[in-house]
């Protein structure tokens, strides 16, 4: 195990503690919920859904975080901004935990910053995501609301190495005109979950990986990813576990352990159906990690599952 230099910085999400050295502070975990294909929607559009299952699937996620010691955020996806101001309102009420603002429809995201700003839900929300691909109208609407967290997504297809990445937050690397922070700085962001943007294996998977320590070393910020998309799109893998369903969830599950192991501070595990799986196995990640970094000087704090666990 390893201890950077850098002083590490660790985000207040309230209450929810993201940052500093491996082997410190429990990983946070976030699951999905109203993902698209979700059985629990009826109207994805519109954000009609089954309530009573919604909050199960949240309340099971907070129970395995009170269990574990390891926080966590429910990842809200909406398609629509009709239906992310729904979802996010539901998910504002049944729980404390902080959230993610999460849609492929930069309206839609921009309709749920709005959302949680007018009715004071700014302090847990966390924006998905500051990348290369937003334009001004999307920037520029950020600006305007209140939030101050956000993923600051480090995906650089034009040069998808460490020094890419890394480049695409520093300044922009060539390819956008400034770097991602500055853009996100520029919105009124200031706590920043860097996000390694991990690419199927074969092209990338491992380097983003890598990129955790480099961030870690460079900025200390808190770094993670949404790791658990590597096995869904490894093609052996979809193809062999036609006849061996077993493979699957040990794959998409044990995925995100590797990302623990490489400094991560947060890990977005994907359904949010895959709470009892996920944190049980994180926490084990967790607690060895805790245990190789104590002999070079790092403690857990008192919630980790070092403490809870053992």
């Amino acid at each position: 195990m390893f201890r950077f230099d850098k002083e590490q910085i660790v985000l207040d999400i309230a209450g929810t503690k993201i940052g500093g050295q491996p082997g410190e502070y429990p990983t946070v975990l976030a699951g999905t919920i109203f993902y698209g294909g979700h059985s629990i929607i009826e109207d994805e559009k519109a954000g009609v859904f089954d309530k009573d299952k919604a909050e199960a699937l949240i309340k099971t996620q907070e129970e395995m975080s009170d269990v574990t010691g390891n926080p966590h955020i429910v990842q809200t996806f909406g398609q629509t901004p009709e239906a992310i101001v729904k979802y996010l309102e539901f998910v504002g009420d049944v729980t404390d935990a902080p959230f993610f603002i999460d849609s492929t429809s930069g309206e839609a995201r921009i309709a749920g910053a709005n959302y949680a700003s007018e009715v004071g839900l700014e302090d847990r929300a966390i924006y998905n995501s500051v990348n290369m691909a937003a334009d001004e109208s999307e920037l520029e609407a950020l600006k305007e609301t209140k939030l101050s967290a956000s993923i600051v997504l480090g995906f650089n297809p034009m040069d998808p190495t460490v020094e890419g990445k890394i480049g695409i937050w520093e300044d922009g690397a060539g390819t956008i005109d400034k770097g991602l922070l500055e853009m996100a700085a520029e919105c009124g962001i200031d706590k920043y979950l860097m996000d390694v943007a991990v690419t199927p294996l074969g092209q990338g998977a491992g380097v983003a990986v890598r990129t955790s320590f480099a961030v870690k070393s460079k900025w200390g910020y808190p770094v993670g990813s949404g790791i658990h998309n590597v096995p869904s799109a490894w093609d052996w893998l979809r193809e062999y576990k036609k006849d061996h369903k077993e493979a699957w969830p040990v794959c998409d599950v044990g995925s995100n352990l590797i990302q623990q192991m490489a400094g991560g501070d947060f890990v977005l595990y994907g359904p949010i159906e895959n709470a009892k799986m996920a944190f049980p196995a994180c926490a084990m990640a967790d607690i060895f990690i805790s245990e190789a970094a104590k002999d070079i000087g790092t403690e857990p704090v008192e919630e980790h599952p070092f403490f809870k666990l053992l």
